[in-house]
């Protein structure tokens, strides 16, 4: 049992954390480096089954990330329904048919091209399931009054990012979509009205034969600036 202490009226705990050597810290973080970088958004998705403890561990994990004043602002809504997935395809699809078709920019449909993109999204069906992250954008006590949440965007974010790497750590492949306008998806699945939508994540296996683009990743020049 860890030792505990109270601190203004609050309790606290002890907490420890395993440290490295110099050279082991190097070599670990090098190695989860490379080890990321295999992770790739993937649309080809194998229809093989998940078991349902691996997608519970998944959002487990997602949701040990950070969030302001811990109020861990954020829902995952999994769908594994096949009826419930055709209705969020469809109307995704229908979203995306108009983006394709007048909302985007010339520019926006241009930087897609390498990508080979469409409105077709066949993938929210194949998928065995369907992480919708939504963000609480407030919570409502027992007598319905509202509770502020703090730092909610960038809590979920943060959230959604532990996600996708629990999810390459497990040997699967995700999706970052979100089709927009996404208020069908509240609908859909009858969240309340403090749930907004942020992301539509197919979790599976990848298809037998998949492709992905070839991209190059920006390097560390071009995503850091130190300052000694």
């Amino acid at each position: 049992m860890p030792k505990t202490k109270t601190i203004d009226g609050y309790p606290f705990e002890e907490y420890h954390r395993d440290t490295y050597t110099e050279e082991e810290v190097v070599q670990r973080s090098n190695d989860f480096y490379h080890w990321m970088d295999q992770r790739r958004t993937v649309r080809d998705f194998s229809d093989k089954p998940i078991p349902r403890e691996v997608i519970d561990n998944l959002i487990l994990t997602a949701s040990t990330a950070p969030s302001g004043a811990h109020k861990q602002p954020w829902t995952f809504c999994v769908v594994s329904s096949p009826d419930l997935k055709k209705k969020i395809r469809k109307a995704a699809e229908e979203e995306e048919y108009e983006s394709y078709h007048g909302r985007m920019t010339p520019e926006w449909l241009e930087d897609l091209k390498p990508l080979q993109t469409d409105w077709h999204k066949s993938f929210l069906e194949t998928a065995p399931y369907l992480i919708i992250v939504f963000k609480r954008a407030y919570e409502l006590d027992a007598k319905g009054n509202k509770r502020n949440n703090y730092y909610v965007n960038e809590s979920v974010g943060l959230a959604a990012g532990f996600l996708l790497t629990a999810i390459h750590h497990a040997g699967l492949v995700a999706l970052t979509h979100t089709p927009s306008p996404m208020n069908f998806l509240a609908k859909l699945l009858d969240r309340p009205a403090n749930e907004r939508p942020v992301l539509l994540i197919p979790v599976g296996y990848p298809a037998h034969e998949t492709y992905v683009p070839r991209l190059r990743r920006k390097s560390l020049d071009e995503v850091a600036a130190y300052y000694e």
